[in-house]
């Protein structure tokens, strides 16, 4: 069973609206470690463009000139991906996604996804879906500009506490990525995030426990991760 119900975009999804686009999916699986599409690859009308995970995770990365890996997203099941190169006018993949493990997915082809687009409650739906994503890139370079490591490291934790880019209501208290993958997300070395993971468990929000991360006290992490308050001063 998959978990599309479960996530906020699709449950926000008129029923004709989702029905629809559960019809216009084909079943796809990648094993771990399998590439979905790379940054640069560009569309052709039939092939598949639209994701929906079913299961398993998947990371959305760039890989930058000088080859480093730079890691945008974790992409957990309910969620629906690839739709940028499919509404700008390039039709070329901004990034890559690979699968963490192995997937189960729904593919819709580019051809089924602009028949989708030509109904207004569909279309509508897209543009809600691509405006809260591209909030939260705006949230993530206001952090990377004006924000400390630490408060950036607290506030990626929230947010993949709550899903990442599902953002659901509720938040779990357990974080499975590695350490190696949240630096890659914060773009800072493994040692510097270790440091402000060690100083945020011992302000109590948070626990270190191998291979994962469990949150103590959610309030106390995401005041963390709030700039500080300027000097009255």
């Amino acid at each position: 069973m998959h978990d599309f119900p479960d996530n906020p975009w699709f449950r926000s999804l008129p029923d004709a609206q989702a029905q629809a686009l559960l019809a216009a999916a084909q079943p796809l699986r990648l094993s771990a470690g399998q590439v979905l599409f790379r940054q640069g690859d560009m569309l052709a009308p039939s092939a598949a463009a639209f994701f929906g995970v079913a299961a398993g995770n998947l990371k959305l990365c760039v890989l930058h000139s000088d080859g480093k890996e730079g890691i945008l997203a974790l992409i957990e099941p309910g969620n629906w991906i690839g739709e940028v190169a499919l509404l700008d006018n390039t039709q070329r993949r901004a990034h890559t996604a690979i699968a963490l493990e192995d997937c189960r997915l729904l593919a819709v082809s580019a051809e089924r996804f602009q028949a989708l687009m030509a109904d207004a409650g569909f279309a509508a739906a897209m543009a809600t879906l691509v405006a809260g994503r591209l909030r939260m890139a705006y949230e993530t370079l206001f952090s990377q500009a004006l924000q400390t490591t630490r408060e950036r490291v607290a506030r990626l934790l929230v947010m993949l506490a709550h899903g990442g880019i599902t953002q659901s209501a509720s938040g779990r208290m357990r974080i499975s990525a590695s350490q190696d993958t949240l630096a890659m997300m914060l773009g800072v070395s493994r040692p510097t995030l270790s440091k402000e993971l060690q100083a945020l468990a011992r302000e109590g929000a948070l626990g270190i426990r191998y291979g994962r991360i469990e949150i103590l006290d959610m309030d106390r992490l995401r005041a963390a991760g709030q700039p500080a308050a300027p000097d009255p001063a």
